[in-house]
């Protein structure tokens, strides 16, 4: 024999209102807060976390897959650099095998750093995977950034062919700039690892509420003494680029053609990693166009002016560059397009360019 409570709602004997109330149709309300000491099911997939990292998954690469200039050459939203190492480096994205530890966890592309040949240490050398954060995405993101007890949290896979300690830092760029670098290390030669650094607010960060550099991330395989030093790890302190963390071994750079490889790069507010939060392919593009768009095949009329209309609001007006014939008139450029004629008809590519 089965037994059913049938009420409208429960009330604790010492309580003025209810605990649950119920509804002709089956659902519950719980005015108050809800505590479990089991395992709670039922509730659906947890809500997906906000990267405030754009292409952290390396999927887009507009300007080329592969490039041996510094800067933004290849993957889109990272500026990839080495210098005086005595030869350029490549920068590439690349594609993960099925036995990569982060292909299983839905992801497809990395991107490296490669060296051609052993690299020669000198004070200034340094090689680097950087991304700048527009501040207000970062100000906007419920992150209380002065308070210790508020948490951001960074994450990401990388590998790397030699192993030792390295070093990966965050910035505040506006007021006066404050850094929290952090050590990690691989499980091995050639072997994928998991890298994930909770770091609290802090009362002197300061963030403005705008569409400039407020944030970055480093991730770096090597940096030379004239930008090492003594210098506490795990604390916010004042940005000093003589010590952006304390002396490198030189053991992956001049090991040989060494490469350091990264994907699944995260950075969210909170005081543990959540499951990456991975986009379809037009999210993630979109959001990259917001600082560099190209259009492969556009058209310069002669003699009337067209409007060119991007396909998303850029950060800033951007810097337009072309590869038409003759000397196109580009004017009138704001976020959201320009306007341009020649004196002939001409086709060509143009890119747009608002990085931080």
């Amino acid at each position: 024999m089965t037994s059913r409570l049938i009420v409208n709602s429960i009330r604790h004997t010492g309580a003025s209102a209810d605990a649950i109330t119920l509804d002709n149709s089956g659902n519950a309300t719980f005015p108050a807060n809800v505590t479990c000491s089991g395992t709670a099911t039922g509730f659906g997939k947890p809500p997906k976390a906000t990267n405030l990292i754009i292409n952290g998954d390396f999927r887009i690469s507009q300007r080329a897959t592969s490039s041996t200039s510094n800067g933004y050459t290849s993957v889109d939203r990272w500026k990839l650099d080495s210098s005086n190492i005595t030869h350029n480096s490549t920068k590439s994205q690349q594609s993960l095998s099925s036995s990569d530890t982060p292909y299983t966890l839905g992801f497809r592309k990395f991107a490296r750093i490669a060296l051609s040949q052993a690299g020669v240490v000198a004070t200034n050398s340094y090689v680097e995977f950087q991304q700048k954060i527009e501040a207000q995405n970062v100000s906007n993101s419920g992150w209380n950034y002065n308070s210790a007890s508020s948490f951001i949290t960074v994450q990401f896979w990388f590998r790397c062919s030699t192993n030792q300690t390295f070093y990966a830092w965050v910035t505040s760029t506006d007021g006066t700039n404050k850094r929290f670098t952090f050590s990690f290390t691989a499980s091995g030669n050639n072997a994928w690892t998991k890298v994930t650094k909770t770091i609290p607010g802090a009362s002197d960060i300061q963030i403005d509420d705008d569409n400039g550099e407020g944030f970055n991330l480093v991730i770096a395989p090597f940096y030379g003494t004239d930008y090492t030093g003594s210098v506490s790890l795990d604390t916010w302190v004042t940005k000093n680029d003589a010590t952006h963390s304390p002396d490198y071994a030189s053991t992956w750079l001049t090991a040989g053609a060494s490469t350091f490889d990264i994907t699944g790069v995260q950075l969210e507010v909170g005081d543990s990693p959540s499951d990456f939060a991975h986009e379809s392919f037009h999210e993630n593009l979109s959001k990259c166009q917001r600082y560099f768009f190209t259009n492969s095949s556009s058209y310069f009329p002669s003699p009337m002016t067209m409007q060119y209309q991007f396909p998303t609001t850029m950060r800033a007006a951007p810097t337009i560059t072309h590869t038409h014939s003759g000397s196109p008139t580009i004017n009138n450029i704001t976020q959201v397009g320009f306007m341009g004629y020649n004196a002939s008809n001409t086709t060509g590519a143009y890119s747009a360019t608002a990085e931080l």
